[in-house]
């Protein structure tokens, strides 16, 4: 008989002056249970000892506070230590075999060489002639080594071009004679098709990019030494792409696809990534569509560490972050593999992000991976006609790193509904009982649903308001060096208050209700609720339903596993044993993905501008895992003979890890040589001239712009450099595009608070030079302005159209102007070694004449290499910041014309 099946006076038994479970007054004798089940008006000691075992003695109906408490952690930490564990093992054992193909070690020696030359920024010496000539001359040392049935081709590309992006708010990007070098490795008879391999060698400034992305080419040279040594044929050509100007916002990658000659080949291709310094590479992109190359992966890949879930977080946009995976997808509609190294984000794009932080087994495992994927797609028959296989997308996931499980979203579809009809099935046979007992049944479940989402509700204010209050007192971030801080804290607060709406609700409201009942009636309103998930997952067309899927099948597997033993001796060990096993698969792989969430989202809450309270979003995160997590745990609220310990217990860890907090005892950053995780801070030295509208400098000022990318601010940096302070938070110059200074991206919108420290004035060896070539007025009586600007390899360009102004068309982009966030238009203009005058022109449309004039614009030249790069000023600020941060400086000029 199932437990929802009992009789409405078993549900709910009232026993005037009695609590449940009080033993029979000794000397009175017990009424016998009918062979049929319990009669109505039974008490609630009849129905626990209709459940007695064999031996006379009746089943307690409550379970022991402490063994449900201590099962419950030891099964999350156990859980967790699983996790771990496959986390660590980054190159799976071989059984037996020969050795493998790839070397890391010969990978390293490519690594430590790329490294030693330095930070390489788009148009520096490093870049452009030191790195390309190393890669040229490994390159040549492999031709010479390669098998005759294959041939190398080798191509320096220096391409210039313009298009627009949706990234950041949306700009434009124009680049001139930057570098790419491409090799294509093919049969000796030639190839028609080819798969493509991306990685690029250039590094952002002041970081030697060791992870980002200079071990991804290291990796590509050994892939393409191993392969053209192999005497093994291929069938189609591989092309070797390194690429010179990745972190100019993808410009390299645009050049080769939109006008390499070899372009026109790739059917597909490999794009390798880091979004964190070494660690297991994620699979987190794949397509658009094209399921095929999915299961290449899934069929050839040694070490396999793949997600959907990734996939689609990542391209919401949540992720202020972006690849050359968007150039070929967008630019050149060609699907593809996008794989990126998450792990340990806080030294990504810092001076700490150096080979020696690499692990070998995770260069191991990434060439290893990537070499059988393409070794697999070079001799793939699919390759050839993959328009034939481009349809449909594929629900992905790795299992601890040891397999992964794919099949195709709409197979995945007609699963996700089958589940929804079981548990319809499953629910409906117990609402559509007779009508007392469904009556009964009906009012608990959705009076229990409702208890559980204002649980889940308070349990996300409470987080919320301790979240609000840390950061308004200036203790955000504690938990960026120390993560347990932040589940001590917050996670602890909503497992705490979640425990204490139920333990309420059991009290006062489920005063006189069985709990074996209750029990049963919070699992149906878990599993109700992530068949709902699943339901509304599923509709969007998001492959991620498969979670919610695994959340309700193995729950009601785990159910015919329990019913049995819980029917005949209640809430005891061998049931909470049986239980745990059952929910062992959605527990632990939900734990293997809030690692991932974490290992992502910790890091770049580091990073991620002054307007958004870290706490705050990572309040929410916890509060979320604490509802999923809980979901199946609620019914031990309503088994156990009582819950006070454990809310006082975590009520307890919460208050005392809040008044540390508060305190200021534990520190954000950390200078540890092992572990840093620095606080990131640019200082722009700068020089500002601007001019009127009859040409004349009307305001002109030089300072140290100085801006902190995370929601602290300079609160911590203050006591070391006590002049920034806010008395020098800098103003915004209202009339002017982005504020009227010269940012590097338009991240304005991210990052609201900045410092203007005064300094003397720069006086770059190289400086810009912007000058109006014509203004002329068209046939359609719009103004045309050509301009034309020369200085360093990066420079900025911005517009404010004034009112009555429209801007109409440019000589940028595929010529229809792209605003930013906030109504300005950005471009950002980078050149290679040498370029010759960037030369433009804008189209202002003008509805009516305004006597300030009809545009303002404004370059901004930032020097990010040579002797232009640095100024006394600069240098000796950046050493007086303390060691547990990463000040990134370089010089700029900015000037601002209106016409």
């Amino acid at each position: 008989m199932d437990w929802g099946s009992q009789s409405a006076a078993v549900r709910r038994l009232r026993v005037s002056g009695e609590r449940r479970g009080n033993s029979v007054a000794p000397g009175q004798k017990e009424p016998e249970a009918s062979e049929q089940g319990p009669l109505l008006g039974t008490s609630a000691h009849d129905w626990t000892r209709r459940r007695s075992s064999g031996d006379g003695r009746v089943a307690e109906s409550g379970v022991s506070e402490a063994r449900a408490a201590l099962a419950l952690l030891f099964y999350l930490l156990g859980l967790r230590l699983l996790v771990q564990l496959s986390l660590r093992q980054l190159v799976l054992p071989a059984v037996s075999g020969p050795r493998p193909e790839f070397s890391a070690l010969r990978a390293r020696n490519y690594l430590e060489h790329i490294t030693s030359i330095g930070p390489r920024t788009t148009g520096s010496l490093e870049n452009e002639v030191l790195t390309v000539n190393y890669l040229l001359e490994q390159i040549k040392l492999i031709r010479a080594e390669s098998n005759s049935i294959h041939k190398i081709s080798v191509d320096v590309q220096h391409p210039t071009g313009s298009f627009s992006i949706d990234f950041l708010g949306g700009f434009t990007s124009y680049y001139d004679n930057i570098t790419n070098v491409v090799v294509k490795l093919e049969p000796r008879n030639g190839a028609q098709h080819a798969v493509l391999s991306n990685c690029h060698f250039d590094s952002v400034a002041n970081s030697p990019g060791a992870s980002d992305d200079a071990v991804s080419c290291s990796v590509m040279l050994e892939i393409l030494r191993v392969m053209s040594t192999s005497s093994e044929a291929l069938q189609h050509a591989v092309i070797f792409l390194f690429n010179g100007a990745e972190e100019n916002v993808l410009q390299a990658s645009h050049g080769f696809i939109t006008q390499h000659p070899w372009a026109n080949l790739i059917r597909a291709f490999i794009n390798l990534e880091a979004a964190g310094v070494g660690g297991k590479e994620l699979v987190f992109q794949t397509g658009p569509e094209n399921p095929w190359l999915v299961q290449a992966y899934v069929l050839s890949a040694k070490h396999p560490f793949a997600s959907v879930v990734a996939q689609e977080v990542f391209q919401s946009g949540i992720i202020p972050s972006d690849t050359d995976f968007r150039i070929y997808r967008d630019f050149g509609s060609i699907p593809g593999i996008d794989l990126a190294f998450i792990e340990n984000g806080y030294i990504y794009h810092t001076r700490y992000d150096t080979p020696d932080r690499i692990l070998t087994d995770s260069i191991q495992r990434a060439g290893d991976n990537i070499l059988a994927v393409l070794k697999y797609l070079a001799t793939s028959d699919r390759l050839a006609s993959s328009f034939e296989y481009r349809h449909g997308n594929m629900v992905f996931f790795d299992v601890l790193g040891l397999f992964v499980i794919a099949y195709p979203a709409r197979v995945g579809s007609i699963i996700n509904y089958m589940v929804v009809v079981v548990v319809i099935l499953y629910l409906g046979k117990k609402f559509l009982k007779p009508k007392q007992k469904a009556t009964n049944y009906t009012k608990d479940f959705f009076c229990g649903l409702g208890i559980t989402l204002i649980s889940w509700f308070t349990s996300l204010v409470t987080v919320l308001i301790i979240a609000l209050f840390i950061s308004l007192i200036g203790q955000s971030l504690s938990w960026y060096n120390h993560f347990y801080v932040s589940v001590c804290l917050y996670g602890t607060a909503a497992v705490a208050k979640i425990t204490l709406v139920h333990t309420l609700a059991k009290r006062f409201y489920y005063v006189h209700t069985n709990e074996q009942y209750l029990g049963e009636v919070f699992f149906d309103i878990s599993v109700f609720v992530h068949c709902s998930s699943l339901l509304l997952l599923t509709s969007q067309g998001l492959c991620s339903a498969f979670l919610s899927a695994i959340w309700v099948v193995f729950p009601l597997l785990t159910k015919l596993l329990v019913n049995k033993e819980f029917k005949q001796n209640g809430a005891k060990g061998r049931f909470i044993m049986i239980y745990l096993l059952g929910m062992f698969i959605p527990y632990l792989y939900a734990l293997y993905l809030i690692w991932a969430v974490f290992e992502m989202f910790t890091p770049i809450l580091g990073r991620s501008g002054s307007e958004i309270p870290p706490d705050v979003v990572l309040a929410s995160i916890l509060a979320l895992c604490a509802m999923i997590l809980s979901s199946y745990f609620i019914n031990f609220i309503y088994l156990a003979k009582n819950t006070k310990v454990t809310i006082l217990v975590l009520a307890s860890v919460c208050a005392v890890t809040f008044l540390l907090v508060c305190s200021g005892i534990f520190f954000p950053y950390s200078a540890d040589p092992a572990n840093p995780k620095p606080k990131r801070v640019f200082l722009q030295h700068l020089t500002r001239t601007f001019h009127g509208l009859d040409g004349n400098v009307v305001k002109r000022d030089s300072g140290i712009w100085i801006n902190g990318f995370d929601y602290t601010g300079m609160s911590h940096i203050t006591p070391h450099i006590p002049e920034i302070n806010d008395t020098i938070r800098a103003p915004c110059e209202e009339a002017a595009p982005l504020c009227g200074f010269p940012w590097y991206l338009p991240v304005h919108f991210l990052i609201r608070k900045n410092w203007y420290l005064p300094a003397p004035e720069v006086s770059p060896r190289n400086p810009a030079h912007f000058r109006l070539i014509s203004k002329e007025q068209t046939p359609w009586d719009s103004m045309k302005l050509t301009f034309e600007v020369t200085g360093p390899s990066h420079m900025s360009f911005y517009v404010r159209t004034h009112d009555g102004s429209t801007l109409s068309q440019w000589s940028l982009g595929n010529g229809t102007p792209v605003t930013s966030k906030g109504g300005d238009y950005f471009v950002f203009y980078s050149h290679g070694l040498q370029a010759s005058p960037w030369q433009f022109w804008i189209d202002v449309q003008v509805s009516e004449e305004h006597p300030e004039g009809m545009v303002t614009v404004a370059i901004a030249a930032h020097y990010f290499s040579g002797e232009d790069k640095r100024s006394p000023q600069l240098d000796a600020l950046k050493d007086r910041f303390p060691d547990w941060t990463f000040p990134s400086g370089w010089v700029c000029t900015y000037e601002l014309y209106v016409f």
